[in-house]
């Protein structure tokens, strides 16, 4: 099925196109990455295709049976509603009935449930419910009656890909789901639920990803916008930098082609008298098109990363006896650890077990309870934080960078302007005097990087630094980092940045415990998906544990779904058994005729198997009580 088909769309905001005539076509089951460098429009075509912008021209065309499902990154909510009513915000028996089930189970609110769980009996929304709990469940979301103005802005993106994730499922069976930066502010475990999520579901999909993995498990094609252009690569990430790279090797190739063509045509044009005939009127047309082809510029603009580390003594940090909670949450118990020279760690565990506390207590912004951490005279924190730029006015770029320094010192000697310093990180002059607060998430996480290196640390720390970076900058970024000298502290759930870059894992387990795994992140998830497979064959060899186990497991799990099917039971059961007592004394009336105690025995029979049934059922429910 044919879902959308563009033609010549062109967008610009002021004198500056983020694309130009570009066209293409989406049809069912496509499942596309789009990518392009910050600022150059993948958040606008969402936004066009998904109605919320219009184009300056061009044509766009989306089947009447296709609804567009928009995943952004700044979500808008009903602030002052609850999470549940912001969520389910269909109006819909199944959809109502659903809720209401939730907020009673939510409220614990017996009478209130029991009316909730007829209405899920009489719609047979049970199905869609149980999808509706997995999503909830692996995002993390709980808490359904708190107003939506007082949650994290993590918290905010889950609840909103939850409810993007619920409609898509709801509403109907022709969707384009467009999704813009989904992983940022998901931990590990919760993308790879969301790899599954969408392959399984089988939806249409346009993507907007920094994360190479992800983009990798879910889409099959990616689309490029750069210079204006689309360029359409079919394959994983891998061939498209292969891809890419070809491309423009041929084009620089046809450009010296047509300089040379244009350096003839220039000596002809020059001697040409001034009369002009017919033939030559069309040489100096075909001159002006030699000529555009010539001055053609093939910029692949990359953001230089250069600086001049502070030495580094031989005492960077130690961490002793170190403990830290939060109430009943224990974050670190005895912690101990020597930081070497030139350590790349990276540190992976749920969102909530303490990585963010870990990492102001290194840095000295936070105190722990008890234990020692002693800093080396000659340590330079960089922090590149989740807060994003720390600001108290609204400055403009280059102001703001002249707060830190007005210079910066080179590796290799001498040093840069605040000015120059700026356009490596792709700041041109007229950017530079744009204001804080006009700037993308991207173009403001390029600024705060900048602004940690320009004071020459030697011990970066960086908070999850690849959210709303985009492909070409995280690769500078990983380059610059794999030749760095100083230590590198990597929180991060991009995993593909994590396996390139870290030599071991801090893993918090929760609970206090920090697990020091030697390898990257791809070497710990197979190494524990092998203990995992060393468990189930242990409890194959202990049948008894094992039933144990799993009996402790289904108690856990019981619900009000259970809980309802339990006391229908007894009812069905206790019917089946009078009916069964009224038919035995029918049988023993003597002037029955044959056909009624055929039909009596037939019903007879049914009852004991259905009996037998319900009776088995009602045991393994009784167990799980």
């Amino acid at each position: 099925m044919h879902y959308v088909s563009a033609e010549g769309l062109t967008k610009s905001f002021g004198i500056t196109p983020l694309f130009s005539d570009i066209s293409f076509h989406i049809n069912e089951g496509d499942k596309i990455a789009l990518i392009a460098r910050n600022g150059v429009g993948k958040s606008t075509l969402l936004r066009i295709l998904a109605g919320r912008d219009t184009v300056d021209e061009g044509k766009l065309w989306i089947n009447k049976d296709v609804t567009v499902a928009l995943f952004e990154q700044d979500p808008v909510f009903e602030e002052n509603k609850t999470v549940l009513q912001n969520i389910f915000h269909i109006e819909h028996p199944v959809m109502k009935a659903i809720a209401d089930y939730e907020a009673a189970a939510d409220a614990e609110d017996a009478a209130a449930l029991g009316t909730a769980i007829n209405q899920m009996d009489d719609l047979n929304a049970w199905q869609f419910e149980a999808k509706v709990k997995e999503i909830l469940g692996k995002l993390n979301i709980h808490h359904l009656q708190n107003n939506m103005n007082e949650l994290s802005g993590g918290q905010r993106k889950r609840v909103a890909l939850a409810k993007t994730l619920i409609d898509i499922g709801f509403e109907h069976k022709h969707t384009l789901l467009m999704m813009d930066e989904p992983t940022n502010h998901l931990d590990v475990e919760m993308i790879e639920w969301l790899e599954h999520y969408l392959n399984q579901e089988n939806v249409t999909l346009l993507l907007v990803t920094h994360d190479r993995y992800f983009l990798d498990a879910v889409s099959e094609e990616i689309w490029e916008l750069e210079r204006s252009n689309m360029f359409v690569y079919r394959g994983d990430y891998e061939n498209y930098v292969e891809k890419k790279a070809a491309r423009i090797e041929s084009e620089l190739a046809s450009i010296d082609k047509a300089k040379n063509e244009y350096r003839k045509e220039l000596e002809w044009m020059r001697k040409q008298p001034k009369a002009r005939t017919t033939k030559s009127k069309a040489r100096q047309d075909n001159f002006y098109e030699v000529e555009s082809r010539a001055k053609q510029k093939i910029e692949d603009q990359q953001m230089q990363l250069q600086m001049k580390m502070n030495r580094l003594g031989g005492k960077i940090v130690e961490m002793k006896k170190v403990n830290k909670s939060y109430g009943e949450i224990t974050i670190l118990k005895g912690f101990d650890y020597t930081f070497s020279k030139g350590e790349r760690i990276g540190i992976i565990g749920k969102n909530g077990v303490g990585k963010s506390t870990f990492l102001n207590i290194l840095q000295g912004l936070e105190r722990p309870d008890s234990g020692k951490v002693n800093i080396g005279d000659t340590v330079i924190f960089g922090n590149f934080s989740q807060q994003g730029l720390a600001i108290k006015e609204d400055l403009r770029v280059i102001e703001y960078v002249k707060s830190f320094a007005e210079s910066f010192p080179l590796a290799k000697g001498g040093s840069l302007s605040a000015a120059q310093f700026l356009e490596l990180f792709l700041f041109p002059p007229e950017k530079q005097f744009t204001y804080l607060s006009s700037l993308s998430g991207g173009e403001k996480k390029r600024l705060q990087l900048l602004t940690i290196l320009f004071r020459n640390p030697n011990f970066l720390i960086l908070d999850e630094p690849t959210n709303d970076l985009d492909l070409p900058t995280l690769g500078v970024l990983e380059n610059f980092l794999s030749e760095y000298q100083g230590c590198v502290l990597i929180v991060s759930h991009d995993r593909y940045f994590m396996d390139r870059l870290v030599d071991h894992l801090f893993v918090f387990k929760g609970e206090g415990e920090v697990q020091d795994f030697p390898g990257n992140y791809t070497l710990f998830r197979a190494w524990e998906k092998e203990q995992e497979k060393k468990t189930l064959v242990a409890e194959k060899q202990q049948p008894a544990a094992r039933e144990e186990r799993s009996a402790i497991v289904e108690k856990k799990k019981v619900g009000f779904k259970e809980k309802r099917e339990f006391e229908l039971l007894e009812k069905e059961i206790a019917s089946l058994e009078a009916e069964r007592a009224a038919l035995t004394n029918q049988l023993s009336d003597a002037e029955a005729g044959y056909e009624k105690i055929e039909t009596i025995s037939r019903r007879l029979t049914q009852i004991e198997n259905d009996l037998s049934n319900k009776e088995l059922r009602w045991l393994e429910l009784s167990e799980m009580m």
